[in-house]
């Protein structure tokens, strides 16, 4: 098992069986370290200190969680990613929803669907050109998306 204090790894453990159980992680000086730990920290081996609960700073609140996880939902599925791809690389970083239809080989209903979702989700803009809706990402939006995995 491996030990990360915030984002690096700092000691490697092993792991040894014992009988009526799956398998013991906590061996040596760690297990007497816990055992002996006081105020949510312990010593590990070679003297650097792991804390035991989260961090309250670089926290998001309630509400940004929420509308993290709107857009998130919005993009977690694969024939969206697709459609997003394909306007983004498109040549006026815009598409026709008949192109896209015939893009990723689905209904112009399903594919509308994906799209109206993804509007909804503030990603894309659509406009009506004559009979067909015309689709264009919001860039906002998308560097909102790769700020939350940061």
């Amino acid at each position: 098992m491996i030990v990360y204090i915030g984002c690096m790894p700092t000691a490697s453990l092993s792991l040894t069986p014992v009988a009526g159980s799956v398998a013991e992680p906590l061996v040596g000086s760690v297990a007497g370290a816990l055992a002996d730990s006081e105020g949510g920290s312990f010593a590990l081996p070679g003297g650097a200190v792991a804390c035991c609960g989260p961090s309250a700073t670089g926290t998001i609140s309630e509400e940004q969680a929420e509308a993290a996880a709107a857009l998130l939902k919005a993009v977690a599925d694969p024939t969206r990613l697709r459609l997003l791809s394909l306007i983004r690389n498109s040549a006026a970083c815009e598409a026709c929803v008949c192109d896209l239809a015939e893009a990723v080989s689905l209904s112009q209903p399903t594919v509308s669907h994906h799209l109206r979702k993804l509007v909804t989700a503030g990603i894309l803009e659509r406009e009506a050109r004559g009979t067909w809706a015309w689709y264009r990402i919001i860039p906002d939006q998308l560097e909102s998306i790769a700020a939350i995995l940061r």
